[in-house]
Formats: structure tokens, sequence, C-alpha cells
């Protein structure tokens, strides 16, 4: 199922995530993922990129855990100014991501 959003900023995609249930602020419990990688999985992801400068880029992932139905969001700016581990997880799961929408799960 792929998702598109046209929100106009990202605080206006982390109301609406929220509103769906997505409440745990993965920036601050990260190890949640850390622990359990393998079971979490990207439903929605928005990129905003700011009308003036593309620098200003922004990435709104709602994430949720297959196992136990946790839901939270992950935003990140560049994501190669993400270090170590949480980049290779968020990598990891937008690539697993971006493949189930091409295969249409």
């Amino acid at each position: 199922m792929e998702t598109k959003h046209n929100y106009e900023t990202t605080d206006v995609a982390l109301a609406n995530l929220q509103n769906m249930g997505y409440t745990i602020d993965f920036n601050i419990a990260f190890d949640e993922i850390l622990e359990d990688a393998d079971h979490y999985k990207i439903d929605h992801l928005y990129r905003y990129e700011g009308a003036s400068n593309p620098d200003d880029e922004s990435t709104v992932y709602g994430i949720s855990n297959e196992k136990n139905g946790k839901k939270g969001v992950f935003v990140a700016g560049n994501l190669s100014l993400v270090e170590g581990k949480k980049r290779d997880i968020i990598l990891k799961l937008e690539l697993k991501y971006r493949h189930d929408q091409h295969v249409g799960k």
C-alpha cells in the first residue's frame, strides 16, 4: 500500500500520523527499534523539501512493529547526517518499504 501525502509541512504530517495512532517519538525512543529492528516496518513515508533550499529536506517516517503493534514516528533531516546504527536501520527499513511498494504488498 503506497502512501502519498501532500502535506505542506512536516508538522502537518506529524499531526496526521499522530491522529492515526503513531504516538511514539522514535527519535527519542529509538532503542525500541534497535532491540527488535526486524519486526519494524515503515507504513508511511513523507519527504519535504523547503521551497527555497533543497538542503532544507526532512523525512517523516510512520513506523510500526509488526509483532506488538506499537506505532510511532521518526523524523530525519538529511539522512546522511544520521549516524551509525540509526542510519543503517532506517535505510534498511526504507529499502524494505520501497521493495514492498514495488511488489504491491
